[in-house]
């Protein structure tokens, strides 16, 4: 029986906004997710808007999605944008002889207005044997570099490699604002995290049934460091598990998290927008001149 590619209908609207730290819009994704539902990255945005999502971080995994990324972030009020090179693509890249001039169009890209992180990067040893890990400890340390030349926030993928990535960050020295995308961890990574002020991103993954470890890790990082995110069109929460994510299934995840902390919701949704802003800058900041330029 065919999985349900549609998309789910729109939750109730959380009386105090948030914002969606990792997203993925780019039609890109419709190549690379056979089945998809069509949905364009404006009515996204719409949809998201319409249930209290007022904004979202646009996040790039290779050359082509990270241009993607930069470019559209200036064209509407709702989206910044996060330029990378994935982990799984380092290996294929240094293989070929293109990591360098590569990780050079990430580093131009990261100069850009309304790009606010360098991310997704970071260590991914589920799809990576051991043959390729050169190449992304490699491009991990670049990413970190390039972060820090332009003050801004790191947007890490961490899979199957805490110690590794945790001993990266020390070793080289972490941004300032260096965000745990997708946080994977359980709760003596999360106060490790927050011993270094590291914030921790939660996505719907955090309302799976076989997840209490990531819900442990919620309840004791504190409250200031804790942000939410998609990661669509992955990862979507229950109860729609299986279907596309998307920005606008956001209220999900904040609900969830807040029943769990036994907060009110709007309390939780207040400082979820102040972290998110503290990391990413306001979704207003150069908007004027900057959309009047880019507008069609």
């Amino acid at each position: 029986m065919a999985s349900d590619r549609s998309y789910p209908p729109l939750p109730d609207a959380l009386a105090v906004p948030v914002y969606d730290d990792h997203t993925h819009l780019d039609p890109a994704i419709h190549r690379d997710e056979p089945g998809l539902e069509q949905l364009g990255w404006r009515e996204q945005l719409d949809r998201a808007a319409a249930v209290g999502v007022r904004g979202v971080v646009q996040v790039g995994v290779d050359v082509e999605t990270s241009i993607w990324s930069a470019e559209h972030a200036v064209k509407d009020r709702r989206m910044l944008a996060a330029v990378a090179l994935h982990p799984n693509e380092a290996p294929e890249l240094e293989a070929s002889g293109a990591l360098d001039g590569a990780l050079e169009t990430i580093a131009s890209l990261a100069a850009r207005p309304r790009v606010r992180a360098v991310g997704e990067t970071g260590l991914d040893f589920y799809r990576t044997d051991e043959s390729g890990r050169a190449a992304q400890f490699r491009s991990f340390e670049a990413h970190i570099d390039i972060a820090k030349a332009n003050g801004l926030a790191l947007q890490i993928h961490d899979r199957d490699a805490h110690r590794e990535v945790v001993e990266t960050l020390l070793r080289v020295g972490a941004p300032e604002r260096t965000v745990f995308h997708c946080f994977s961890g359980d709760a003596a990574l999360a106060r490790l995290a927050a011993e270094h002020g590291w914030y921790l991103s939660f996505a719907g993954t955090v309302t799976f049934k076989n997840a209490p470890a990531l819900r442990e890790a919620l309840t004791v990082v504190p409250r200031t460091l804790v942000t939410v995110e998609t990661d669509a069109p992955y990862l979507t929460p229950m109860p729609y598990r299986g279907r596309p994510n998307a920005p606008y299934l956001v209220p999900h995840t904040v609900r969830f998290m807040a029943e769990t902390l036994g907060m009110p919701i709007d309390e939780l949704a207040a400082q979820i927008a102040a972290n998110t802003v503290d990391v990413y800058g306001s979704w207003d900041d150069e908007l004027e001149a900057v959309v009047a330029e880019a507008a069609p």
